[in-house]
């Protein structure tokens, strides 16, 4: 097999969850700015292949301006001078039928969407080509590989045999998309770089509270090892994880995270995009991380009134526009607290978005209630709530946390294959 390849850069981002809101606060205006920023930087940066590795939308059956937003994007970088191929998988939060209905046209514009598991296996390896129509890069596309579709459900299944089974379902998913690639490489006798995508949880991997990711997997053992892709890998484009980082402390398998803060627990992160440039035949890629711009400012403030007082007179002082979350102790009563933050961001260009007591667990309850709809409430928010107003032990919840985790999930499941099948 001859040694050459061309040099290709490729930009992977993942989880744009676009339509989501923030306590019940829209958020399009900051996804339509991230859109114009990436379109602008596949064409700065010279980038010749898009992956987004799932989660595009952060509803199955997201609204016509979310959607909106996805085609122009798609459009803009059909018409790009560098970007010759795109390739999106769907996540946990999109609708298989939903991405895949226009996939037959989007193809005429060298745009791949991979939305479920099914389909030929041409489908899901695909070959990538260069303009003189030599192939540069094959694809790997695994979408998010949902439970049904990688085991069979038998009665008296433990969870750890469920868990053993999925595991063994996607290993053995991964390993027949890696061998057809294996064997397309081989027949056009090039060192062909070889990049597959995932939407799943890797073992080791991080999140945090608040992400919207943490709720499915608590007590779980829903975590892939990352010994089940196979070596030929050259880069593995992840999703689903918020937070930047690699996968089993591996440069080749890579989370991108969230290009946007998913909550204010994350906002003081830096989001950023992947660039991989393959160079050499037989070396690994050179990864590096671009950072994205913050479109809109989020921050959480903590502490006593002083403490919060002194933070928001800085802010004023800088004309800050950042949207706020204070949670504050030490106050008489959450009107008093209400009617100071109001005195003191009154004429500024801040926006608080949530407010809450830190004094005592019922007072923060009280306060979020008032200041959220249900929609802003994560299954495993209200769980835990539940629990806390039953003043549940610890060791009952150690049991009912895992079993929560899997009711949750299969769930989970059951709604996808529901709106499959309405739509």
């Amino acid at each position: 097999m001859s040694a050459d390849v061309k040099a290709l850069r490729i930009l992977h981002t993942s989880d744009w969850h676009i339509g989501r809101t923030l306590y019940g606060k829209a958020r399009l205006e900051e996804f339509e700015k991230f859109l114009s920023w990436l379109s602008d930087t596949i064409e700065s940066e010279e980038v010749e292949a898009l992956i987004v590795a799932g989660d595009i939308f952060d509803s199955s059956a997201p609204g016509s301006r979310a959607q909106e937003l996805y085609y122009k994007f798609l459009w803009r970088i059909s018409q790009s001078k560098t970007c010759r191929h795109a390739v999106f998988i769907a996540g946990n939060h999109d609708s298989p039928t939903l991405l895949n209905a226009p996939k037959d046209i989007l193809r005429y514009l060298n745009v791949y969407v991979i939305g479920s598991a099914d389909g030929s296996l041409e489908d899901h390896v695909i070959v990538l080509k260069d303009k003189e129509g030599e192939p540069e890069l094959i694809v790997c596309a695994a979408p998010y590989l949902r439970d049904r579709d990688m085991r069979t459900a038998e009665a008296g299944e433990s969870f750890a045999d469920k868990e053993r089974k999925l595991a063994e379902g996607i290993r053995a998913h991964y390993k027949t998309l890696c061998t057809a690639a294996e064997e397309k490489r081989h027949e056009y006798g090039l060192q062909i770089p070889i990049v597959a995508t995932g939407h799943l949880f890797t073992a080791g991997g991080v999140t945090i509270e608040g992400d919207g990711v943490r709720e499915l997997y608590i007590g779980s053992l829903a975590r892939i090892a990352t010994d089940i892709f196979p070596e030929c890998i050259d880069y593995l484009a992840l999703g689903h994880l918020h937070s930047s980082q690699t996968a089993g402390a591996s440069e080749k398998m890579r989370y991108s995270g969230s290009p946007l803060p998913m909550s204010f627990s994350d906002a003081a992160q830096k989001k950023s995009v992947c660039i991989i440039d393959f160079a050499e035949a037989g070396q690994p890629p050179a990864v590096r991380l671009l950072n994205v711009p913050v479109f809109q400012p989020l921050e959480r403030i903590s502490g006593d009134w002083e403490i919060v007082s002194t933070r928001l007179k800085e802010l004023r002082e800088t004309e800050s526009s950042a949207w706020l979350e204070i949670i504050c102790s030490g106050i008489e009563s959450p009107e008093a607290l209400m009617e100071r933050i109001e005195n003191a961001t009154e004429g500024s260009a801040l926006t608080v978005i949530n407010v809450r007591k830190s004094a005592s667990a019922e007072a923060a309850l009280s306060q979020m209630r008032e200041n959220e709809s249900l929609d802003d409430l994560s299954p495993d928010d209200v769980f835990k709530r539940l629990l806390d107003a039953e003043e549940s032990p610890d060791d009952l919840r150690q049991t009912l946390a895992p079993a929560f985790a899997e009711v949750l999930r299969t769930v989970h499941e059951k709604d996808k294959s529901t709106e499959q099948t309405i739509l």
